[in-house]
């Protein structure tokens, strides 16, 4: 469950806690939202950067436009957003781990919330 409009989740003890349970100790995690007004990606989790990351978006796709999708439902901006994000991740495996970088996080981005969310993970190997 999502609490905000827009926020940004860290979900990377989420993500090692099943591959953790999987049983695969080499192979790959796929990660993937279920929503197309959200999206994943893979960066540092520091206060300022998630600030920055959400003013660029915002300031990429504002949400007062004329936009198409609005006559419909008025989403349109969060739908766009999400565009410049990812639907899904793949990461590598190793030792049961997720191998990521120092600052890596796996990062879930809200851009039409609060709502209830599903985010699948996948995990192949061996």
């Amino acid at each position: 469950m999502t609490h905000k409009n827009r926020e940004i989740i860290d979900i990377t003890s989420g993500v090692e806690y099943v591959v953790g349970r999987s049983g695969i100790s080499d192979g790959l995690a796929l990660v993937f939202t279920m929503h197309t007004t959200t999206g994943l990606y893979l960066n540092e989790r520091e206060s300022g950067l998630v600030e920055d990351v959400e003013t660029v978006l915002s300031s990429l796709v504002p949400a007062k436009a004329s936009y198409m999708h609005d006559r419909v439902d008025s989403n349109a901006a969060s739908h766009i957003q999400s565009v410049l994000l990812s639907s899904s991740l793949t990461l590598p495996v190793a030792r049961a781990s997720l191998e990521l970088g120092t600052w890596q996080s796996v990062l879930f981005a809200e851009r039409d919330g609060p709502r209830r969310r599903s985010v699948v993970v996948k995990i192949l190997g061996e």
